[in-house]
């Protein structure tokens, strides 16, 4: 099972409540206003703001 992108239509950043991009090579969702990368791990995305990365300048986002 792969994840479902239709999740994106309802998903939001736990911080800001905004939009997320999905990267399927990466398995991440990214929130680029608040620069937080949330982990999809076994097709469940991981949408905790302790657990989130922050996003690099060179990370391509």
């Amino acid at each position: 099972m792969a994840f479902d992108i239709k999740l994106l239509e309802i998903l939001a950043c736990p911080v800001c409540k905004g939009k997320l991009d999905y990267k399927k090579e990466q398995k991440q969702l990214i929130c680029n206003f608040d620069r937080l990368v949330y982990n999809i791990v076994d097709d469940i995305p991981v949408l905790l703001e302790s657990e989130a990365q922050r996003l690099t300048d060179t990370d391509n986002s």
